[in-house]
């Protein structure tokens, strides 16, 4: 996985580099810790770097703090912001947070608190990117599908509700039909109508697209992904999922790790 980026922004050499010693010695690795002593500098380094978490003063000369904050934002950049500041006005807190800082620290910053607060920073940014990661491996077929929805009769609409309740469960389609009160055969020919696609191949692209979910964002065994998805054998969720993605469910892990940040 690609090293991720931190970078602490303060004018001050003396606190710039406190708050990096105490980074570094806490880092196990999995970041790279940086530093500037201007927001143009930041600017500077997010033109080549990905800026994954920003701890950043909030009076600079040139370039405030919340300056820099909404510069990234009409960049379309949105690293994880923690503010530290010498001041507790009122005024820079509440820009803070409509900016979408997720922390606050005053001055002097003890290494405990530092250390508390980039945990939480990383906890948000890891959510942020495994929900973008979701929106990106999402299966258009089953998105048009729910798009129909809004206009399908109300039996298609029970009819999906319940397949994609009972994933993990062993289901026919006469068992769905039953369900919704409607003959197979005219349940098959209606779903069909509405969805735009069959049922056997919508309860299978549902199955692996809930399967992509868990393959990316736990680290559950992929045996085990299978029967969240509804197989039976890895054997054959492993043979269905390439046929699909094509890509065995790990190396789909892996390549999706690599591009998450």
């Amino acid at each position: 996985m690609y090293s991720k980026n931190i970078v602490i922004v303060d004018d001050e050499p003396r606190t710039r580099q406190g708050l990096q010693r105490t980074l570094e010695n806490w880092n196990t690795g999995d970041f790279t810790i940086l530093t500037a002593e201007s927001g143009e500098d930041v600017l500077r380094i997010a033109e080549d770097k990905k800026i994954h978490i920003l701890l950043s003063d909030i009076r600079m000369p040139e370039m405030t703090g919340l300056q820099l904050l909404k510069t990234l934002k009409e960049k379309g950049l949105s690293p994880v912001v923690i503010i530290i500041s010498a001041y507790s006005e009122f005024e820079y807190a509440q820009e803070a947070l409509r900016l979408g800082v997720v922390n606050y620290l005053l001055k002097p910053i003890g290494k405990k608190k530092l250390i508390e607060a980039v945990e939480e920073a990383v906890k948000i940014m890891e959510k942020q990117v495994r929900a973008g990661m979701i929106e990106k491996v999402v299966d258009e077929k089953i998105v048009d599908a729910n798009t129909k929805m809004d206009s399908a009769k109300g039996t298609i609409r029970k009819a999906i509700s319940y397949i994609d309740q009972h994933l993990k469960d062993e289901f026919t389609l006469k068992d769905v039909a039953t369900h919704v009160h409607l003959n197979p055969s005219y349940f098959s020919v209606l779903f069909k109508e509405q969805v735009n696609m069959n049922f056997s191949e919508y309860v299978t692209r549902r199955r692996i697209q809930r399967a992509k979910e868990l393959v990316i964002t736990t680290n559950l065994p992929i045996n085990e992904i299978a029967e969240e998805a509804g197989y039976k054998t890895s054997k054959y969720f492993i043979k269905i999922f390439k046929e699909i993605e094509g890509m065995t469910p790990s190396a789909y892990r892996k390549t999706y790790n690599e591009r998450a940040f």
